[in-house]
């Protein structure tokens, strides 16, 4: 029988730099080209503090990811977030949204999910009984 399901966030980011992984595990988290930032993103078209992204508890107990553009204060980045084509300034994340920053930069977001599963082994006195009364005796019935 399964347990609470399995969650595992992360991103996929492009930037000047290349494409690199992203787990997000904590419950914000700013984005920009700022060395102070969680996630920098090298480019010279994205903001010094561009977005936030933050957890959000759902009421089954999962967690999800928003983001929304600018910084901590609601400061707004100069070039805004494009997300999966519209112009958005804030998004609950599904799983393969797209958030550009600006040309040649842009995050994915990923969500796996599975339900979680007892990986014990089963008890080493678990057997099952077969009554002898039940049991077919075809051999002697001829």
């Amino acid at each position: 029988m399964p347990s609470d399901p399995y969650q595992d966030h992360f991103l996929i980011i492009k930037d000047d730099t290349g494409e690199r992984k992203e787990p997000l595990n904590e419950s914000r988290y700013s984005v920009g080209r700022d060395a102070e930032c969680d996630i920098r993103l090298i480019s010279q078209f994205v903001s010094r503090y561009h977005a936030t992204i933050e957890q959000q508890v759902n009421p089954d107990g999962t967690c999800s990811y928003h983001i929304k553009d600018g910084d901590q204060n609601g400061k707004p980045s100069a070039n805004g977030l494009l997300i999966d084509g519209r112009r958005l300034r804030s998004h609950d994340l599904s799983d393969r949204d797209e958030v550009i920053f600006g040309p040649q930069v842009k995050i994915t977001y990923h969500l796996l999910r599975r339900d979680a599963y007892a990986t014990v082994p089963p008890d080493e006195f678990d057997i099952t009984l077969i009554n002898p009364g039940t049991a077919e005796l075809d051999s002697l019935d001829e």
